[in-house]
């Protein structure tokens, strides 16, 4: 921005010999683009994200409010929930837009990453296993060969 301003202070200084408006225009879209895509893009995005966890907020789920307060969801209503807190089950009732965390589906999002992991991990054994395998099969054939030229 100050390179921006440096750039017009020193055409006007130059005796009026200005850059033309349009490139002035252009610079000020360029700019307005940049702010779109690194700032406004993904904060709508992150809100919509944030939107659709609150809506698919269901009857037993681990949430945490905004204030921080985590509990189970008892009872859910279109704008409101009603949540169980504490071993004395103490209920409260939050507006839908309090939730900060659906900890039920962290909790069920991380799993499915782990099990994929183990899974890929599984697979990898399984082919360095197999490679293992063969490598010994070729090593046994060899030796069979050189065990008969030797004789």
């Amino acid at each position: 921005m100050n390179f921006l301003m440096m750039n017009m202070a020193n055409q006007q200084g130059q005796g009026g010999q200005g850059g033309s408006p349009i490139t002035m225009i252009v610079i000020m879209v360029a700019l307005f683009g940049a702010m779109y895509f690194m700032m406004i893009r993904p904060q709508k995005k992150k809100q919509q994200e944030e939107q659709s966890m609150r809506d698919n907020i269901q009857v037993g789920d681990e949430i945490t409010t905004i204030g921080g307060i985590m509990g189970r969801v008892v009872t859910v209503k279109e704008d409101s929930l009603i949540i169980e807190t504490g071993a004395d089950r103490n209920k409260m009732k939050i507006a839908r837009w309090a939730v900060s965390q659906n900890n039920t589906a962290n909790e069920k999002a991380e799993a499915e990453r782990a099990a994929a992991k183990e899974a890929a991990e599984a697979e990898k054994k399984a082919k360095l296993d197999a490679a293992a395998e063969e490598g010994k099969a070729k090593r046994k054939k060899t030796k069979k060969k050189d065990d008969t030229f030797d004789e």
